[in-house]
């Protein structure tokens, strides 16, 4: 297998690279172009040390909702570093848990998102930590991160994980994780390429 081949996740044709949390099913919804959280978090098969990865996303619109109840949902590089997915569309200047913030750590550079009900986009690319001899980390991930084609994280250091991924412990390769925070947010076109 070539080592730059592009690997698809998820193209609307089922959820053979998936599986729930302890192994369980997906129980999400599937019309064979998108998938739509039901219940419960999904991850990877694949794992991945440093790669590229896109992965595209549709926020419902929920006009009464606010903060945190907008839309929620998350996308875990390497199973434990959460890119936050909210409607924080028009928000003059984004925190770090608004869209695109890596979740209570580093807020997006700009506002890129796009209102609810259109298609976004994120292209990520992680360098995995690496370790030294005695397994203590020598050099933490870093993650650069393009929200519809615009530049919102530059090769950010990720010291430490974010709360409901898989493990809390930093991993030398890990899965993409896929988070139900009980918002019906759907997700299309998921691919990576091991770099």
């Amino acid at each position: 297998m070539n080592s730059h081949e592009k690997i698809i996740l998820f193209d609307g044709s089922g959820f053979d690279n998936w599986k729930g949390r302890g192994g369980k099913a997906v129980t999400w919804d599937n019309d064979g172009e998108a998938m739509t959280v039901v219940r419960g978090d999904i991850i990877s098969e694949q794992e991945y040390a440093d790669a590229f990865i896109h992965v595209e996303f549709k926020i419902p619109d929920m006009p009464r909702a606010r903060g945190q109840s907008k839309g929620n949902s998350g996308v875990y590089v390497h199973g434990c570093y959460e890119i936050q997915v909210l409607d924080t569309y028009e928000r003059e200047k984004p925190g770090d848990s608004d869209c695109g913030a890596i979740y209570n750590m580093y807020a997006p550079l700009m506002n890129a998102c796009k209102p609810a009900e259109q298609w976004q986009s994120y292209d990520i690319i992680i360098r995995a930590p690496v370790f030294d001899a005695g397994g203590g980390i020598a050099e933490y991930a870093r993650l650069t991160l393009l929200h519809n084609g615009l530049p919102i994280h530059n090769n950010i250091v990720l010291g430490r994980t974010t709360p409901g991924g898989v493990s809390g412990e930093i991993t030398r390769q890990g899965p993409l994780l896929l988070q139900d925070h009980g918002d019906r947010v759907s997700f299309r076109n998921i691919w990576m390429i091991r770099l």
